[in-house]
């Protein structure tokens, strides 16, 4: 919806047509479930692996869907306009196969990439802390080198997918330095307990990892010792805000439609809500926020595609506009439902939950200002 003026070509409209049947016949009625239940089935994601998205973003060669970032981003909107969970979920499978790919070395793309695209090894991001947010380069947990291997000990705390996921990107200090090392699920040492009870994103499958004495080979080093953070960390958290922008324009857009029913079918005072001028104008803004956040979305991306240098400031910016409008599209849905949208009868409720979170994640919304601000003095100072 609203796409025409994007400019995409017949190839990303047909995807996006796809994207859209999807998640319309098999993830939007999962969605309430998977809120409800702070669950994700594994029926859900086997339908996203069979279709051969769950490398949505990786090359052919290492079996991965070989999407542009356009494409991309569509099928991050899409998902995130049925559930918000599932898309978070997607996206931090992309921020660590987008890191292997960018940093990692042939071995480990030749090894990982195809496990993970094929669904065989499902990937998580663990860089935050109970103490340590924002503030990464003062992470707690350490590595030391022993010999031919790294030991591991810490703790990572609301691991998005930490649950079910049988891999993790770790991002530790050795000796002041950062890294990031591949670790397994079943690797001795490592123990994973599951958090419930989150305000949004409760279908996400968050967990808390601890790290006592956990031994990983040297060769699960990604990048060298010294760039975990600059990097590698850096890497996946850009491709993080990529996704959860054209999410959060998925959620907006959810938002929106809901809203849209609802003005048509009921009544107060004896006229239809879309009748009375201040629901028109919640209205009004929506529609108009939703296209404006979706463009900064679009344009982030043909950037990415042209590998330009100012895609990570785009990214920044479509980041904060699209996460900060949907929370606002959401609060708005649920005062244009009334106590309706206060109850799980309708769907507004829940995607105010998830909005709110959409502007904590992969940076908050104060840490992505910061960000655009300092941009601006570099590519726009006289």
């Amino acid at each position: 919806m609203f796409n025409k003026n994007l400019e995409l070509t017949n190839q990303q409209l047909e995807k996006q047509e796809e994207f859209k049947a999807l998640v319309d016949t098999e993830i939007v009625p999962a969605a309430e479930q998977v809120d409800h239940e702070e669950c994700m089935p594994d029926a859900v994601l086997q339908k996203i692996i069979d279709k051969g998205y769950w490398g949505a973003a990786v090359p052919a060669k290492y079996g991965g869907a070989d999407m542009d970032y356009i494409t991309y981003g569509l099928w991050n909107e899409e998902v995130g306009r049925g559930c918000a969970n599932l898309r978070n979920i997607i996206g931090v499978q992309g921020m660590v196969t987008s890191s292997i790919l960018r940093w990692g070395s042939p071995e480990q793309k030749q090894y990982w990439l195809p496990k993970m695209s094929s669904g065989e090894l499902m990937a998580s991001f663990a860089i935050t802390e109970s103490q340590i947010g924002s503030d990464i380069k003062n992470l707690q947990t350490k590595a030391q080198q022993v010999g031919a291997e790294y030991v591991i000990s810490g703790q990572k705390n609301w691991i998005t997918f930490g649950q079910r996921a049988n891999v993790f990107l770790v991002f530790a200090l050795c000796e002041g330095q950062a890294v990031a090392l591949l670790v397994e699920r079943n690797t001795p040492g490592l123990t994973i307990r599951p958090i419930s009870g989150m305000l949004g994103f409760r279908g996400s499958l968050l967990a808390e990892l601890i790290f006592e004495d956990c031994r990983v080979p040297i060769d699960n080093l990604v990048g060298s010792v010294g760039f975990g953070l600059s990097l590698v960390a850096n890497n996946g958290l850009t491709h993080g805000r990529y996704s959860t922008a054209w999410g959060a324009v998925g959620l907006a857009q959810a938002c929106l439609n809901a809203s849209l029913d609802y003005v048509m079918e009921r009544k107060q005072f004896d006229h239809y809500l879309k009748e009375h001028q201040l629901i028109q104008q919640m209205i009004a803004d929506m529609v108009t926020n939703t296209i404006a956040a979706r463009h900064l979305c679009f344009r982030a991306g043909q950037l990415w595609d042209n590998n330009e240098v100012t895609a990570t400031f785009a990214t920044s910016l479509a980041k904060y506009f699209s996460s900060v409008h949907a929370f606002t599209a959401a609060k708005d849905a649920v005062q244009i439902h009334g106590a309706n949208g206060c109850s799980n009868k309708y769907p507004v409720e829940r995607y105010m939950r998830d909005a709110k979170i959409m502007e904590v994640v992969e940076g908050s919304t104060q840490i992505q200002q910061v960000l655009i601000a300092q941009d601006a003095f570099h590519f726009f100072q006289n």
